[in-house]
């Protein structure tokens, strides 16, 4: 992002995302040194501390918290103003920062930015996975313009452009036993080996409240944060795991095919698509979001 005018206040950012003025310098090509001379010199200015220094990095003081928020409205306005300036001349600029659940990284996402893409090349992307409430969070500091999140925490400080429900899905090998069914419940899993998410996922949660509720005991045997992890290890071993139908391929994939976990069971979740309440978007965000709106009422719904 090109923010010339702004770039003083672009180091405090970026130093906060690093944790460390040593790794923002690496990110920002200038010395450390030169970094921390620049921060110093802002504190006095300021008259506090922005950054709290640690044994091993820094983290921001409270006036810094406010700074940095303060820093971050002012990037998205001037993404704002460049989008609008650039659409006055009819060709869209700025950027787009998503934080997005894992389910929507190998497939959806791909798709859905080289179609935008393809009308407005000069539009950048930053892509960013976080678990659900770090999407929360990541839409509240101004790191990202719009979330995609299945199972949210709180949805406190967003405003919900749209909701899709999502049914669970199995995926096995193509030759499992269960790969005969065209639905499987639960309890049919659990003659088999299971992989699955890690606690802090949606999918993870909706199947910890179906098995809670029921007297189901699913043998667990692989637990992992990686969802393509889940996705090919069936091929290996006659195992079962999960996922959503925004995170599989429109198209069968060689050795993996899915199956629909019934919903007596498991009821199906949601996937939200939001933004920070009360925020105006940047022309590119804004138009972007409109999009992956339009295909998820027409696709997912």
């Amino acid at each position: 992002m090109s923010t010339k005018h702004l770039t003083p206040l672009t180091y405090i950012d970026v130093i906060a995302r690093a944790g460390s003025i040593r790794k923002a310098a690496e990110t920002l090509a200038i010395t450390s040194t030169a970094l921390n001379r620049r921060v110093l010199a802002l504190e006095e200015e300021l008259g506090v501390p922005i950054f709290e220094r640690l044994p091993r990095g820094v983290r921001p003081s409270a006036a810094g918290e406010l700074l940095i928020t303060h820093i971050r409205a002012q990037l998205s306005d001037f993404e704002k103003l460049r989008g609008q300036i650039a659409d006055l001349s009819g060709e869209r600029r700025g950027n787009v920062s998503i934080a997005c659940s894992q389910a929507l990284l190998p497939y959806f996402l791909p798709e859905q930015i080289s179609l935008y893409r393809a009308e407005h090349p000069a539009v950048t992307f930053e892509v960013s996975l976080r678990d659900r409430a770090a999407a929360e969070q990541a839409l509240v500091d101004s790191s990202a313009d719009i979330a995609l999140i299945f199972e949210p925490v709180r949805l406190r400080d967003v405003q919900v452009l749209i909701t899709v429900r999502q049914p669970l899905h199995a995926v096995l090998a193509h030759d499992h036993p269960l790969a005969a069914k065209d639905v499987i419940r639960l309890r049919d899993c659990a003659a088999f080996p299971v992989g699955l998410p890690s606690q802090q996922y949606g999918v993870r949660h909706l199947l910890d409240l179906a098995l809670f509720r029921s007297s189901v005991d699913l043998p667990v045997v692989i637990e992992s944060d990686s969802f393509e992890f889940l996705r090919r290890y069936p091929q290996h071993e006659q195992l079962v795991s999960f996922q959503i139908p925004v995170g599989l391929p429109k198209r069968p994939d060689e050795g993996i095919v899915t199956r629909r976990i019934d919903t007596r069971d498991v009821p199906k979740g949601l996937l939200y698509l939001c933004q920070l309440r009360g925020r105006t978007l940047p022309v590119a965000a804004a138009k972007f979001a409109a999009q992956i709106e339009a295909v998820l009422e027409t696709e997912y719904r």
